[in-house]
Protein backbone atom coordinates (compact mmCIF):
# COMPACT_ATOMS: atom_id res chain seq x y z
CA UNK A 1 0.00 0.00 0.00
CA UNK A 2 1.58 3.46 -0.99
CA UNK A 3 1.94 6.20 1.76
CA UNK A 4 -0.63 8.15 -0.27
CA UNK A 5 -3.09 5.64 0.38
CA UNK A 6 -2.41 4.77 3.64
CA UNK A 7 -2.39 8.84 4.57
CA UNK A 8 -5.93 8.82 2.59
CA UNK A 9 -7.15 5.70 4.85
CA UNK A 10 -6.03 7.40 8.11
CA UNK A 11 -7.93 10.68 6.83
CA UNK A 12 -11.19 8.47 6.55
CA UNK A 13 -10.87 6.37 9.70
CA UNK A 14 -10.36 10.08 11.63
CA UNK A 15 -13.39 11.50 9.75
CA UNK A 16 -15.81 7.68 10.65
CA UNK A 17 -14.22 8.98 14.32
CA UNK A 18 -14.95 12.43 14.68
CA UNK A 19 -18.84 11.46 13.20
CA UNK A 20 -19.15 8.72 15.32
CA UNK A 21 -18.14 10.83 18.46
CA UNK A 22 -20.49 13.49 17.06
CA UNK A 23 -23.58 11.03 16.58
CA UNK A 24 -22.78 9.34 20.11
CA UNK A 25 -22.90 13.14 21.43
CA UNK A 26 -25.86 14.10 19.81
CA UNK A 27 -27.31 11.23 21.39
CA UNK A 28 -26.53 11.95 24.67
CA UNK A 29 -29.07 14.55 26.19
CA UNK A 30 -26.06 15.46 28.95
CA UNK A 31 -23.90 15.89 26.13
CA UNK A 32 -21.14 13.94 27.82
CA UNK A 33 -21.33 16.13 31.16
CA UNK A 34 -22.64 13.33 33.51
CA UNK A 35 -21.10 9.94 34.64
CA UNK A 36 -22.82 8.20 32.62
CA UNK A 37 -24.85 8.99 28.82
CA UNK A 38 -28.57 9.76 28.60
CA UNK A 39 -30.00 8.16 25.78
CA UNK A 40 -32.89 9.12 23.60
CA UNK A 41 -35.89 6.61 22.94
CA UNK A 42 -36.06 5.63 20.28
CA UNK A 43 -32.39 5.66 18.91
CA UNK A 44 -31.14 7.23 16.33
CA UNK A 45 -33.60 9.21 13.79
CA UNK A 46 -37.06 10.28 15.10
CA UNK A 47 -38.35 13.26 17.25
CA UNK A 48 -35.61 14.27 20.12
CA UNK A 49 -36.81 16.97 22.70
CA UNK A 50 -36.35 21.02 22.67
CA UNK A 51 -32.58 21.81 22.55
CA UNK A 52 -31.75 23.47 25.65
CA UNK A 53 -28.10 24.23 27.48
CA UNK A 54 -27.31 21.14 29.97
CA UNK A 55 -25.81 21.84 33.04
CA UNK A 56 -25.38 19.86 35.96
CA UNK A 57 -25.08 21.98 38.71
CA UNK A 58 -27.36 25.18 39.19
CA UNK A 59 -26.57 28.75 37.68
CA UNK A 60 -27.08 31.89 38.74
CA UNK A 61 -30.19 33.46 37.26
CA UNK A 62 -31.54 37.03 36.95
CA UNK A 63 -32.62 38.23 40.70
CA UNK A 64 -30.76 35.10 42.01
CA UNK A 65 -29.09 36.83 45.91
CA UNK A 66 -26.35 33.95 45.95
CA UNK A 67 -24.04 32.91 43.15
CA UNK A 68 -24.60 28.70 43.63
CA UNK A 69 -21.46 28.13 42.65
CA UNK A 70 -19.43 29.89 45.42
CA UNK A 71 -18.21 28.20 48.21
CA UNK A 72 -18.84 29.88 51.73
CA UNK A 73 -19.05 26.79 53.75
CA UNK A 74 -16.24 26.12 56.03
CA UNK A 75 -14.59 22.12 55.45
CA UNK A 76 -15.15 19.73 58.29
CA UNK A 77 -11.56 18.53 60.01
CA UNK A 78 -12.25 14.97 60.18
CA UNK A 79 -8.48 14.17 58.08
CA UNK A 80 -7.67 11.22 60.66
CA UNK A 81 -10.97 10.10 61.68
CA UNK A 82 -14.26 9.04 60.16
CA UNK A 83 -16.98 11.76 59.50
CA UNK A 84 -19.17 11.11 62.35
CA UNK A 85 -22.19 12.89 63.94
CA UNK A 86 -20.96 14.52 67.36
CA UNK A 87 -17.65 15.13 65.69
CA UNK A 88 -17.56 16.46 61.78
CA UNK A 89 -18.91 19.76 61.59
CA UNK A 90 -20.70 18.66 58.85
CA UNK A 91 -23.01 16.14 60.67
CA UNK A 92 -24.99 17.96 63.29
CA UNK A 93 -27.37 14.63 64.70
CA UNK A 94 -27.19 12.25 62.34
CA UNK A 95 -25.61 10.33 59.73
CA UNK A 96 -27.31 11.44 56.39
CA UNK A 97 -26.69 8.01 54.60
CA UNK A 98 -26.04 4.62 55.58
CA UNK A 99 -23.05 2.12 54.75
CA UNK A 100 -24.92 1.52 51.12
CA UNK A 101 -25.38 5.30 50.34
CA UNK A 102 -29.05 4.92 51.00
CA UNK A 103 -30.14 8.22 52.29
CA UNK A 104 -31.33 7.83 55.73
CA UNK A 105 -35.26 8.87 57.52
CA UNK A 106 -36.98 8.13 54.54
CA UNK A 107 -39.71 5.94 56.34
CA UNK A 108 -43.28 6.66 56.96
CA UNK A 109 -42.70 7.36 60.49
CA UNK A 110 -40.17 10.39 59.31
CA UNK A 111 -42.47 13.49 59.73
CA UNK A 112 -40.52 16.29 57.46
CA UNK A 113 -37.32 16.14 55.48
CA UNK A 114 -34.82 16.42 57.62
CA UNK A 115 -31.24 19.43 56.80
CA UNK A 116 -28.71 17.23 54.74
CA UNK A 117 -25.26 18.92 54.91
CA UNK A 118 -22.19 17.06 52.94
CA UNK A 119 -18.88 17.41 52.93
CA UNK A 120 -17.26 20.17 50.43
CA UNK A 121 -14.35 20.56 48.75
CA UNK A 122 -13.33 22.52 51.76
CA UNK A 123 -13.26 19.40 54.16
CA UNK A 124 -10.36 17.68 55.15
CA UNK A 125 -11.62 14.29 54.65
CA UNK A 126 -11.04 12.17 51.30
CA UNK A 127 -13.69 11.69 48.51
CA UNK A 128 -14.58 8.36 49.70
CA UNK A 129 -16.18 10.10 52.75
CA UNK A 130 -19.46 8.18 53.31
CA UNK A 131 -21.02 11.88 53.47
CA UNK A 132 -20.25 12.57 49.98
CA UNK A 133 -23.49 11.62 47.72
CA UNK A 134 -25.19 13.95 46.03
CA UNK A 135 -21.43 15.56 44.54
CA UNK A 136 -20.41 12.87 43.04
CA UNK A 137 -23.90 13.13 40.06
CA UNK A 138 -25.47 10.39 38.33
CA UNK A 139 -24.62 6.84 39.25
CA UNK A 140 -27.38 5.22 37.16
CA UNK A 141 -28.16 5.17 33.45
CA UNK A 142 -31.11 6.78 32.53
CA UNK A 143 -32.99 7.19 29.44
CA UNK A 144 -35.44 10.16 28.34
CA UNK A 145 -38.67 8.39 25.93
CA UNK A 146 -42.00 9.86 25.09
CA UNK A 147 -44.70 9.04 27.05
CA UNK A 148 -48.53 8.84 25.47
CA UNK A 149 -50.35 11.53 27.03
CA UNK A 150 -47.14 13.11 29.33
CA UNK A 151 -44.28 14.55 26.76
CA UNK A 152 -41.15 13.28 27.36
CA UNK A 153 -40.22 11.41 30.65
CA UNK A 154 -37.31 10.10 32.41
CA UNK A 155 -37.23 5.94 33.15
CA UNK A 156 -33.66 3.86 34.71
CA UNK A 157 -32.44 1.10 32.37
CA UNK A 158 -31.36 -0.78 35.70
CA UNK A 159 -32.52 -1.23 39.51
CA UNK A 160 -32.46 1.69 42.25
CA UNK A 161 -32.62 0.72 45.50
CA UNK A 162 -34.68 2.47 48.18
CA UNK A 163 -33.13 5.99 49.50
CA UNK A 164 -30.34 6.12 46.37
CA UNK A 165 -29.57 9.25 45.16
CA UNK A 166 -31.34 9.12 41.58
CA UNK A 167 -30.71 12.71 39.98
CA UNK A 168 -30.59 16.22 40.55
CA UNK A 169 -33.53 19.38 39.39
CA UNK A 170 -30.98 21.94 38.27
CA UNK A 171 -31.04 24.59 36.31
CA UNK A 172 -31.36 28.74 36.75
CA UNK A 173 -31.48 30.09 40.48
CA UNK A 174 -34.10 33.19 40.16
CA UNK A 175 -35.61 36.13 42.09
CA UNK A 176 -38.95 36.14 42.75
CA UNK A 177 -39.74 38.68 40.38
CA UNK A 178 -38.31 37.05 37.46
CA UNK A 179 -40.17 33.91 37.89
CA UNK A 180 -43.25 36.04 38.10
CA UNK A 181 -42.40 37.23 34.66
CA UNK A 182 -41.49 33.94 33.06
CA UNK A 183 -44.71 33.05 33.92
CA UNK A 184 -46.85 35.42 32.76
CA UNK A 185 -44.99 34.58 29.11
CA UNK A 186 -46.20 31.26 29.54
CA UNK A 187 -49.14 30.14 27.28
CA UNK A 188 -51.59 27.72 28.56
CA UNK A 189 -49.58 25.16 26.47
CA UNK A 190 -46.09 25.82 27.54
CA UNK A 191 -44.29 23.17 29.69
CA UNK A 192 -43.99 24.88 33.45
CA UNK A 193 -40.19 24.08 34.81
CA UNK A 194 -40.12 26.09 37.43
CA UNK A 195 -40.52 24.94 41.14
CA UNK A 196 -40.48 26.72 44.43
CA UNK A 197 -38.62 25.02 47.22
CA UNK A 198 -39.99 26.36 50.61
CA UNK A 199 -37.79 25.35 54.13
CA UNK A 200 -39.33 26.22 57.07
CA UNK A 201 -36.35 27.56 59.42
CA UNK A 202 -37.00 29.23 62.39
CA UNK A 203 -39.42 31.72 64.59
CA UNK A 204 -41.94 31.03 61.54
CA UNK A 205 -39.08 32.19 58.73
CA UNK A 206 -39.31 30.79 55.32
CA UNK A 207 -36.64 30.26 52.81
CA UNK A 208 -37.20 30.02 48.98
CA UNK A 209 -35.14 29.02 46.25
CA UNK A 210 -37.06 29.06 42.87
CA UNK A 211 -35.48 26.89 40.44
CA UNK A 212 -36.22 27.17 36.10
CA UNK A 213 -34.60 24.51 33.83
CA UNK A 214 -36.27 25.87 30.75
CA UNK A 215 -33.60 27.23 29.29
CA UNK A 216 -30.26 26.19 30.99
CA UNK A 217 -30.90 22.84 32.94
CA UNK A 218 -30.13 19.08 33.28
CA UNK A 219 -32.42 15.59 32.79
CA UNK A 220 -34.43 16.48 35.96
CA UNK A 221 -36.15 18.78 33.65
CA UNK A 222 -38.02 15.15 32.07
CA UNK A 223 -39.23 14.13 35.25
CA UNK A 224 -43.11 14.01 35.33
CA UNK A 225 -45.32 15.12 37.82
CA UNK A 226 -46.89 11.58 39.87
CA UNK A 227 -49.73 11.66 42.84
CA UNK A 228 -47.68 8.30 43.90
CA UNK A 229 -44.17 9.33 43.22
CA UNK A 230 -41.09 6.77 43.35
CA UNK A 231 -38.45 9.70 43.73
CA UNK A 232 -38.33 12.01 46.78
CA UNK A 233 -36.87 15.74 47.09
CA UNK A 234 -34.59 16.72 49.02
CA UNK A 235 -32.64 20.23 49.61
CA UNK A 236 -29.08 18.98 50.14
CA UNK A 237 -26.35 21.65 50.76
CA UNK A 238 -22.98 20.97 49.93
CA UNK A 239 -20.86 24.29 49.12
CA UNK A 240 -23.35 26.86 50.48
CA UNK A 241 -27.01 28.10 51.38
CA UNK A 242 -28.14 27.45 47.98
CA UNK A 243 -29.71 23.69 48.28
CA UNK A 244 -29.21 21.07 45.31
CA UNK A 245 -32.70 19.49 44.73
CA UNK A 246 -31.90 15.85 44.90
CA UNK A 247 -34.03 13.30 44.16
CA UNK A 248 -33.85 10.04 45.82
CA UNK A 249 -35.69 7.06 45.41
CA UNK A 250 -38.51 6.79 47.43
CA UNK A 251 -38.84 2.86 47.30
CA UNK A 252 -37.05 0.19 44.95
CA UNK A 253 -37.48 0.93 41.49
CA UNK A 254 -37.09 -1.75 38.49
CA UNK A 255 -35.42 -1.20 35.39
CA UNK A 256 -37.61 0.55 32.77
CA UNK A 257 -39.47 1.98 35.15
CA UNK A 258 -40.73 5.60 34.81
CA UNK A 259 -39.18 8.10 37.56
CA UNK A 260 -41.18 10.97 38.73
CA UNK A 261 -41.70 13.20 41.97
CA UNK A 262 -44.66 15.30 43.37
CA UNK A 263 -44.32 18.54 41.79
CA UNK A 264 -45.62 20.18 44.93
CA UNK A 265 -42.30 19.38 46.28
CA UNK A 266 -44.83 17.34 49.48
CA UNK A 267 -42.70 15.53 51.70
CA UNK A 268 -43.67 11.10 51.13
CA UNK A 269 -46.66 13.08 49.47
CA UNK A 270 -48.05 14.65 52.54
CA UNK A 271 -50.31 17.15 52.42
CA UNK A 272 -50.59 19.99 54.89
CA UNK A 273 -52.84 22.68 55.59
CA UNK A 274 -50.59 25.15 53.94
CA UNK A 275 -50.57 23.35 50.88
CA UNK A 276 -54.60 22.99 50.60
CA UNK A 277 -54.52 27.29 51.28
CA UNK A 278 -52.32 27.29 48.04
CA UNK A 279 -54.63 25.17 46.14
CA UNK A 280 -56.91 27.50 43.94
CA UNK A 281 -59.59 25.00 42.53
CA UNK A 282 -61.08 28.41 40.30
CA UNK A 283 -57.69 28.20 39.00
CA UNK A 284 -58.00 26.64 35.21
CA UNK A 285 -55.34 23.85 35.94
CA UNK A 286 -53.40 20.97 33.50
CA UNK A 287 -54.54 17.56 34.15
CA UNK A 288 -52.62 14.67 35.53
CA UNK A 289 -52.26 11.52 33.14
CA UNK A 290 -50.21 10.10 36.14
CA UNK A 291 -52.36 6.87 37.03
CA UNK A 292 -52.03 6.65 39.90
CA UNK A 293 -54.94 5.01 41.91
CA UNK A 294 -54.59 8.47 44.44
CA UNK A 295 -54.76 10.89 41.13
CA UNK A 296 -55.94 14.25 42.24
CA UNK A 297 -56.76 14.69 38.85
CA UNK A 298 -55.42 17.77 38.31
CA UNK A 299 -51.35 18.82 38.37
CA UNK A 300 -50.73 20.70 41.69
CA UNK A 301 -50.49 24.43 41.43
CA UNK A 302 -49.10 26.70 43.29
CA UNK A 303 -50.84 30.21 43.51
CA UNK A 304 -48.27 32.23 44.38
CA UNK A 305 -46.45 32.32 41.80
CA UNK A 306 -49.05 33.99 40.14
CA UNK A 307 -49.66 36.82 42.22
CA UNK A 308 -49.52 40.28 41.01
Amino acid sequence: MSAEAVEQRSLGTAAAEEESATLKEQQDVARGLENFPVSVWPLGAGPRPKPFQYTPDHVAGPGADIDPTQITFPGCACSDTPCLPGTCSCLRHENNYDDSLCLSNIGLEAKYAKPVFECNVLCQCGERCRNRVVQHGLQFHLQVFQTDKKGWGLRTLESIPKGRFVCEYAGEILGFSEVQRRIHLQTAHDPNYIIAIREHIYNGQVMETFVDPTYIGNIGRFLNHSCEPNLLMIPVRIDSMVPKLALFAAKAILPGEELSYDYSGRFLNQISSEDKERIDPEQLRKPCYCGAPSCATFLPYDSSLYCP
